[in-house]
């Protein structure tokens, strides 16, 4: 009996599955990697190919390299082993990153899911027993003893399995890969702008800790100038109004603190919860703006090759391509579904008696052609293909938002070299005033006041310049970040 029906189940899947090989393609678009674009440049006009020098530090000439390999963990080329170690701790312990691996994980279980229960038939075994009572007169069986109540055991296998004809499953294990493959762009790219974000971090604390160190010093020479000239006024040498000019220029000065301190705060316990940790219970290093090294070999890539290294873009391409897919699944979802099915069993009276063979078994096989669904279906698959067009805009909007960030820091970059090396002149020129002014007041030339005043212009000149110095070490590190910061996908 269990040799007459499986040869039945094999005699009814032959055609069927002769009849989905003969389909052939799957139903919807096949999708197709976009091509990369076509420009040769980021910059309207020639790109330079190095920036303008200055003096002191951060002031090297950068060349820019295109077609360069940007090497993987590129906060490296700052040279600084507490930036490398603090990067390394912010990839391990962030919850963010953590989100995005558990994110990951989901994806790729769903389609574990979805391809274990579209690809292979369904397998499910059953026992149960039932108390009956069956009269043979109801069912035109008169004249014949009544048999009373009894028990009915059943143990049973069922087979099932959906023939994918249209392709509707393909094109959904298609679309669920490609969310895989999203998941893994987005945690890939969360990486590298948490890299990037703990080492802006990093470069402002520095920066906020050099100019809250030029402030003080300025607030001690300016407060020293404001007890000369209170003094000079009691020897009736000043005016009134001259004690006030520098009482408000001290004023002023002591002003610019608060808000620099509130922002050195602010920063630090950012890169607190940049590490997985409370900003009341972390430990985070200070940095010194001096220490680090500017990168002055900047490896630039081609525009053509910026949609494969930036994986955000890979992300909104993964997003075009699983859209492309639900396409697929909605086509599918207007022509015929065929269910084979199948079960194979035992039923006695006795449950002791369920294993002494197989006396019930069943072959089936159903087709379900949707004929009226108030048009629910073909509405469906116009709101997959307008979802299709408007992840393709998207990814083009991704491209272009990129080419521009990259365009962005390449411009900033040549303005931060030029604005420093302005900076860097005014701060030169300042000092060697200060040099001219200590030898002066040696001989008697010059006043103490007019010695600290020459002070107190250094200290504004040098103040600028570390603004412009920090400028130009973030505007390297966007750039570096913007043009896919040394990711490299594995395919």
């Amino acid at each position: 009996m269990v040799k007459r029906a499986v040869d039945g189940m094999r005699r009814m899947l032959v055609p069927v599955v002769l009849a989905g090989m003969l389909a052939g393609c799957a139903a919807g678009p096949d999708f197709r990697r976009p091509e990369p674009t076509a420009v040769s440049t980021y910059l309207p006009g020639a790109q330079p190919s190095e920036t303008v020098a200055a003096t002191g530090p951060g002031g090297s000439k950068q060349r820019l390299e295109p077609g360069a390999d940007i090497p993987s963990e590129w906060w490296s080329l700052f040279r600084s082993e507490s930036l490398d170690r603090l990067v390394r701790t912010a990839l391990e312990e962030n919850p963010t990153l953590a989100q995005a691996r558990a994110r990951l994980a989901q994806a790729r279980e769903d389609l574990n899911a979805r391809t274990g229960a579209t690809r292979y038939p369904s397998v499910d075994a059953g026992i149960s027993a039932a108390r009956r009572k069956v009269n043979p007169a109801s069912l035109g069986v008169p004249n014949v003893p009544d048999p009373g109540p009894f028990t009915l055991y059943n143990a049973s296998v069922y087979v099932s399995y959906d023939l994918d004809l249209f392709g509707g499953n393909r094109r959904a294990l298609e679309g669920l890969g490609a969310k895989v493959d999203y998941r893994k762009f987005e945690l890939e790219a969360a990486r590298r702008t948490l890299a990037a974000n703990v080492v802006n971090a990093v470069l402002r604390q520095a920066s906020l800790r050099a100019r809250i160190k030029i402030v003080r010093d300025l607030l001690e020479v300016q407060g020293r100038q404001f007890v000369i000239t209170e003094d000079r006024y009691k020897a009736g040498g000043v005016s009134a109004l001259d004690v006030r000019n520098r009482n408000m220029l001290l004023d002023q000065t002591r002003a610019l603190l608060p808000p620099l301190e509130r922002e050195l705060a602010q920063v630090t316990h950012q890169m607190a919860v940049y590490l997985g940790r409370e900003p009341a219970a972390a430990t985070v290093d200070a940095f010194d703006l001096d220490a680090l090294q500017l990168p002055e070999e900047v490896p630039i890539r081609l525009p053509s090759s910026l949609a494969r290294k930036r994986p955000d873009i890979r992300a909104a391409e993964a997003l075009w391509h699983q859209a492309s897919a639900d396409v697929g699944v909605t086509t599918a979802d207007l022509f015929p579904k065929i269910t084979l099915s199948g079960s194979l069993g035992s039923q006695r009276t006795g449950s002791g008696d369920l294993l002494a063979g197989v006396n019930v078994w069943s072959i089936a096989g159903n087709l379900m052609q949707p004929i009226f669904r108030g048009g629910a279906l073909r509405a469906r698959k116009r709101s997959a293909v307008a979802a299709y067009d408007e992840a393709a805009a998207a990814y083009r909007q991704t491209v272009l938002q990129g080419l521009q960030e990259v365009a962005d820091a390449l411009s900033a970059l040549d303005m931060d070299a030029r604005t420093l090396q302005a900076r860097a002149d005014a701060a030169g020129n300042a000092r060697a005033g200060y040099g001219i002014a200590q030898r002066q007041y040696l001989l008697g030339g010059i006043s103490h006041l007019a010695l600290l005043d020459a002070r107190r212009q250094l200290l504004q000149s040098e103040f600028d310049r570390v603004q412009a110095q920090a400028d130009r070490y973030a505007d390297t590190a966007a750039l570096l970040h913007a043009l896919g910061g040394g990711w490299r996908d594995p395919e």
